[in-house]
């Protein structure tokens, strides 16, 4: 196994600056780079028109981002070990202004979907600011700072959307993409002022086989996942995919465990502690994507249906902001709770706080304020079990290894929602109620896709009872105070 090695910091960024600037420019790049996964949300229903294609063909604006932001994160995590973390986030938020400036140049559906691919790739963002916070932080700041960051997933996310329905309604739906380039060349010229290089490198060489392995595993995966409720789940296609995705991903770990210098150390990754950790995390997103697809519905569907609230998308949007505050606050009381009692019981408390909003939304779902209401409960648990996940990621591997393994549990994450859509698509498309002449997602449809949901949070519960006691937090703490010497020495210890 190859251990960090220390090489200079570019030039200019050998002093440190001060930690809450640092904390405050990543956050700002974290939140900026979530806001891409909403912004096309209020015009998705309008892109058939916009962009003169299909509904099915429109879709892929969504689908693109999803599959090259799972291919990119591990991809960039790793190179961020080996050549700089600091130059790979530089060039995520690069290719995040240059599909900005593509959608907002696009009047057709094919340079639309290049755009939101380029925007994909930039999905390493936090998981590279994370890392850059364990190599460069004080130790007493890192478990908040560490916390802050994972939340910027949904901070960026939840307040990104009334804002992006506020554009879309009153001017052009092109200024939504000129608003992301702005706030990513914000966001670009921020980093290049504030946040240092760190000296923490692998060096080596790109496992450039296993890289081309886990793009097409991860490719076929996610494509019959996605696209399997328009293809058909028994179709020729997506069974097609899903065999593909078998058979690839498991060569790819006969590669991975063979080759000297892998694109994802596996053996790192079946340690109890990282492996059910990521566990953990595919569950954690499939329960937090699950009242994404249900609140916005339940809003928007007419009143007449008895169930509906008969909201505007902008409605849509200013019920579920207040997640996002409260997620960013909550993510302060988990630093708290994981230097008290370690990332393990902060993940079991996250966890029980969604599985109980879903729980609770079950019973209350016929007010708007009762959809505020579970929208932030379940929005804090998600703050403390994001808050917990690097916390316990980076107490279990080597400074050296920080990027790939951040982003190989932020592509966990991913996996999850993936499976959240696709299975709560099935259920709202199979339990339906009749209305105008058309089928729309019945009641008990809502309330089996919101089980479902408080049963995956749960899950992440039990999960989590398996990880290791021991408070993992303190090493990577120790590790950021240590010379780079002591620091070696620790890696040794830990492989």
């Amino acid at each position: 196994m190859s251990h960090a090695s220390t090489r200079p910091a570019d030039a200019g960024t050998s002093a440190p600056p001060r930690a809450n600037a640092v904390v405050a420019v990543l956050a700002l790049a974290g939140i900026v780079v979530s806001l891409m996964q909403t912004l096309v949300i209020p015009i998705v229903p309008e892109l058939p028109r916009l962009l003169n294609a299909s509904p099915s063909n429109t879709a892929w604006a969504v689908t693109a981002t999803l599959l090259a932001a799972a291919v990119a994160t591990p991809v960039v995590g790793r190179l961020g070990d080996m050549i700089g973390k600091r130059r790979m986030l530089l060039a995520s938020i690069v290719m995040l202004i240059a599909g900005s400036v593509v959608c907002a140049l696009a009047d057709s559906l094919v340079p639309m979907v290049i755009g939101r691919a380029l925007q994909g790739l930039a999905a390493a963002v936090v998981p590279l600011g994370i890392s850059i916070m364990r190599d460069t932080m004080p130790a007493e700041k890192l478990a908040g700072s560490t916390a802050l960051m994972s939340a910027s997933l949904g901070v960026g996310g939840a307040l990104g959307l009334p804002a992006a329905a506020f554009i879309a309604d009153r001017w052009n739906w092109h200024i939504l993409f000129w608003a992301s380039a702005g706030l990513g060349a914000l966001s670009l010229i921020l980093v290049l002022l504030v946040i240092p290089e760190s000296k923490v490198r692998t060096g080596g060489r790109f496992d450039l086989v296993g890289s081309l392995g886990l793009a097409a595993g991860l490719l076929s995966l996610l494509l019959a996942v996605s696209k399997g409720g328009d293809w058909g789940w028994t179709s020729s296609t997506t069974l097609g995919l899903g065999v593909a995705a078998v058979v690839i991903l498991l060569a790819w770990g006969w590669w991975e465990l063979r080759t000297r210098q892998p694109l994802v150390d596996l053996r790192t990754t079946a340690r109890r502690q990282v492996l059910f950790t990521n566990f953990a995390s595919v569950a954690l997103g499939f329960s937090m994507f699950a009242m994404s697809l249900v609140l916005p519905q339940l809003l928007q569907l007419p009143t007449q249906t008895g169930y509906g609230l008969g909201k505007s998308m902008l409605t849509v949007g200013l019920v579920l902001a207040p997640q996002g505050l409260v997620m960013m606050a909550m993510s302060a009381v988990s630093a708290s709770v994981t230097r008290a009692k370690g990332p393990k019981v902060t993940l079991m408390i996250g966890a029980l706080i969604v599985a109980s909003g879903y729980a609770l939304n079950i019973l209350l779902m016929s007010e708007v304020w009762h959809l505020v209401l579970v929208s932030c409960i379940i929005g804090g648990g998600v703050g403390f079990t994001y808050g917990a996940l690097p916390a316990l990621i980076m107490g279990a591997v080597e400074p050296s290894q920080t990027g790939a393994a951040n982003s190989l549990n932020t592509l966990m994450r991913s996996l999850g929602t993936s499976f959240a859509s696709a299975i709560a698509g099935v259920i709202l498309a199979q339990m339906t109620t009749g209305f105008g002449g058309h089928a729309l997602p019945s009641e008990n449809g809502f309330k089996v896709v919101m089980a479902i949901g408080s049963a995956a949070a749960l899950l992440a519960f039990a999960l989590a009872t398996f990880i290791p006691k021991r408070r993992a937090a303190a090493q990577p703490e120790a590790a950021t105070q240590a010379p780079e010497p002591a620091a070696q020495a620790v890696s040794e210890a830990q492989a």
